[in-house]
């Protein structure tokens, strides 16, 4: 069943019009009234509901009861992306969401060849958020992945934190899932260089705010996949505890 993310109160029992944008979805899809669909409001749970209504620019739908299902991981992952080359970071943004992170921190490192600022930077986050909205629909989360500002890597980093940041180095000694073994499922930010890598001085600045350096094993992942690499690699150890 179509699953769309609606940015209204939603309450069992209520006819509410859907935005513009699932209206054309509808008519991508040819549904038509009486079709059944599934609504969510990003607070969790959703409704089955039934197209009360639809026509060339407007539609309605009758929500039914509300399910409690969620599809979110038991501890709350960040992902704290450098800014990759070309269009990395919208494959980054989906495929995070569909494995289940709560959040994404876009981080301007030294190494980043993207550099985002002001209007530019805005729009690459409204870009950001649309992929989250559509990733949530299709993997079947009821809850948006929180989209943190673009910030820059020794700014974020200062930042005081009360969960562990764990930096990725071909220099580390640990590997992540020898490390996530030594500890119980927990809240946990994990930082992604751009290709390259983070700089030394980075990784230096990193420890020296108590972030710890690990490994993901003796092959070098780009930075696009290190990052799935390394969640998916968290929930394999922790979802069995």
């Amino acid at each position: 069943m179509p699953r769309f993310y609606c940015a209204l109160p939603l309450v069992a029992g209520a006819t509410v019009p859907l935005p513009p944008e699932i209206v054309r979805h509808l008519h991508v899809l040819r549904l038509t009234e009486g079709d059944g669909i599934t609504l969510f409001d990003g607070n969790g749970g959703e409704y089955a509901a039934k197209l009360a209504s639809i026509d060339k620019k407007h539609a309605s739908a009758a929500l039914g009861a509300h399910s409690p299902r969620e599809a979110e991981l038991p501890f709350a992952l960040t992902l704290a992306q450098a800014l990759p080359e070309g269009s990395k970071m919208d494959w980054i943004v989906e495929k995070a969401v569909e494995l289940g992170v709560a959040a994404i921190q876009p981080l301007a490192a030294q190494r980043s060849v993207v550099k985002l600022s002001g209007e530019r930077a805005e729009k690459r986050r409204d870009h950001w958020q649309a992929i989250i909205v559509a990733a949530s629909e299709q993997c079947g989360r009821n809850r948006l992945a929180r989209l943190e500002p673009l910030t820059d890597f020794s700014r974020w980093m200062a930042q005081p934190s009360v969960e562990p940041r764990i930096l990725f180095s071909p220099r580390a000694t640990q590997t992540l899932a020898g490390w996530a073994r030594e500890h119980q499922p927990q809240p946990v930010t994990l930082a992604i260089g751009p290709e390259g890598g983070f700089s030394p001085e980075e990784e230096a600045a990193a420890v020296a705010n108590g972030a710890t350096l690990l490994s993901l094993g003796e092959r070098v992942l780009r930075t696009e996949t290190a990052g799935m690499a390394a969640v998916s690699m968290l929930a394999a150890v922790w979802e069995r505890c």
